[in-house]
């Protein structure tokens, strides 16, 4: 693969202050083969007016609604032309050689459909957002080394289970491959999951089908942690997502050997949730998994469609889990 071209897809929705520096950092990479689509939620503010004025270079696909993060980040990817597709926050920063050294991991990888960043705070450039993301075998998602100094602890090119979902890279021909079949369009990004943990459910399809996640340090983004999300919502749909990954990817041989740890996991979730239940996040967890428990069967189908591409061994998935 020769200097392939990347497509970078932006979901974006207000926050139109942003736009100057993630677009900026991206005109600035040192990779220049790539195109930029951003598609636009419905902005109430003065983004499309700013993307016209100053950005003519930026493909622009404007929505009438928030139609959420998923449904805009399929938009995107129906609209693409690369053989590598990138997904980039609004609110992220690149460093001028961000794209240039996940295209050549992703070329000295070729068993990996994806890359991810080292992702480090916008405004404290030497504490990680994350190192890419785990999942572990309770049913857990996170970031890797999230809140830690970057003392040069995830300094190591490695395999991990996840891309951290603000400014990772993906080989279009995977995406492809794990889309979920509907009766419209293929989906990459589930979208009955509206926002948060769509990236999760992506890295356990590809790591099912047997695609894995690449870690590359020297690929720099600054992140303004929760800068276009957060509050009750995230936390609803955090606390419902977590189930809907246990419903639809967590393959049953593992489930049998660890539902103790998963259930132990989700009590606790839900009794840190008690705990301060004056918060008015802490009760949108708390509503988020007893809708999770009451609409899981609703995943079922999808179950069986990603249990079926499944091409790895218990004990390949145990491995990445347990790291």
């Amino acid at each position: 693969m020769v200097n392939p071209l990347v497509s970078i897809i932006i979901p974006h929705w207000n926050k139109a202050e942003y736009l100057p520096t993630c677009l900026n950092s991206l005109w600035g990479q040192s990779y220049p083969h790539f195109e930029v689509i951003l598609v636009d939620n419905g902005s109430t503010d003065d983004s499309l007016a700013i993307l016209n004025r100053d950005y003519p270079w930026v493909q622009v696909i404007a929505l009438e609604a928030n139609l959420g993060f998923a449904k805009a980040v399929n938009i995107g990817i129906r609209a693409t032309r690369g053989e590598l597709v990138a997904l980039f926050n609004n609110d992220v920063e690149a460093d001028p050689r961000w794209l240039e050294e996940l295209v050549g991991a992703l070329e000295r990888h070729p068993e990996a459909g994806m890359a991810t960043p080292k992702l480090l705070l916008f405004h404290r450039w030497e504490v990680i957002n994350a190192a890419g993301d785990f999942y572990g075998l309770d049913g857990v998602p996170g970031n890797r080394g999230v809140w830690q100094k970057d003392e040069g602890q995830f300094d190591q090119e490695e395999w991990v289970f996840g891309p951290g979902g603000a400014a990772s890279l993906f080989c279009r021909s995977m995406l492809d491959a794990i889309a979920l079949p509907t009766d419209a369009s293929p989906q990459v990004l589930d979208e009955e999951f509206v926002s948060y943990c769509e990236d999760v459910d992506l890295a356990w399809r590809a790591q099912l089908a047997g695609y894995r996640c690449l870690y590359v340090p020297t690929a720099l983004a600054y992140h303004r942690l929760s800068a276009t999300g957060g509050g009750p919502l995230a936390s609803y749909y955090v606390g419902r997502n977590f189930l809907y990954l246990l419903a639809k990817d967590y393959p049953t041989s593992l489930l049998v050997r660890h539902w103790p740890r998963i259930l132990r996991a989700q009590l606790h979730i839900a009794w840190e949730a008690l705990k301060a239940w004056r918060g008015e996040a802490a009760r949108a967890r708390l509503r988020g998994q007893i809708a999770g428990l009451l609409t899981w069967p609703r995943m079922l189908p999808k179950r069986r469609l990603v249990q079926k591409k499944r091409r790895v061994s218990d004990e390949y998935l145990t491995a990445i889990l347990e790291r």
